[in-house]
């Protein structure tokens, strides 16, 4: 690889799918001005993709965005993000979750998102999460979210006391935020768990204005 490649607008105009994956890894810098995040994110289906290249776009934005802020996945706009989740087979997302860092950076991505899609703005509660599969306590990752007065406070400590907590796989908390599950239908199939107000962790999703995928 030649030192500091930089993909021009020549190199990635017109790439989509696997083709842009391939000249993004041999990337290790981007011109921002030629590609942004949000183009990949238009130029990717991950219908269209292997079980595992949702691992390699997600890497790849990851690497770049250490050099080019403008690639970080914090710039996705909600509605390609959601989209891109959507998209993804149930296989290829148990790959992303399966790759500690990779799961790390976009639940985090996620949580960090709530804020900017809280509906109620006179609610206050707290909702602990647990995700199957993680390093912490038990064998979950967790997130502890406070919504009050319109705002939602995200930590990964437990600070305060739950009006419910919610368990389930990162995969399906993937599905209930992109309309593709809902919370009632997990619950009765047994693949979410709820301790607590269960009539307010049932209605939990509708405080939120959750960006539907095109």
């Amino acid at each position: 690889m030649a030192d500091n490649p930089e993909a021009t607008s020549t190199d990635l105009a017109g790439l989509r799918g696997v083709a842009l994956l391939d000249a993004l890894d041999r990337t290790e810098v981007v011109d921002a001005s030629a590609l942004d995040v949000n183009a990949v994110a238009d130029a990717i289906d991950p219908r269209e993709l292997g079980r595992s290249d949702m691992n390699r776009l997600l890497a790849a934005l990851v690497r770049l965005s250490e050099q080019v802020p403008a690639f970080s996945l914090d710039k996705v706009d909600p509605t390609k993000f959601a989209t891109l989740v959507a998209r993804a087979s149930r296989a290829q997302l148990e790959a992303v979750v399966a790759d500690r860092p990779l799961r790390e950076r976009v639940l985090d991505e996620i949580f960090a998102r709530m804020g900017a899609h809280i509906r109620a703005k006179s609610l206050r509660a707290v909702v602990h999460w647990r995700l199957a599969g993680g390093t912490g306590e038990g064998g979950y990752d967790r997130y502890e979210t406070v919504l009050s007065d319109g705002t939602c406070t995200v930590s990964r400590e437990m600070r305060e006391k739950p009006r419910v907590t919610i368990t389930l796989s990162p995969v399906d908390f993937f599905r209930i935020i992109t309309h593709q599950a809902t919370p009632a239908v997990l619950f009765v199939t047994g693949k979410l768990k709820v301790k607590g107000d269960l009539a307010f962790a049932a209605g939990l999703v509708g405080h939120f204005d959750l960006p539907r995928p095109a």
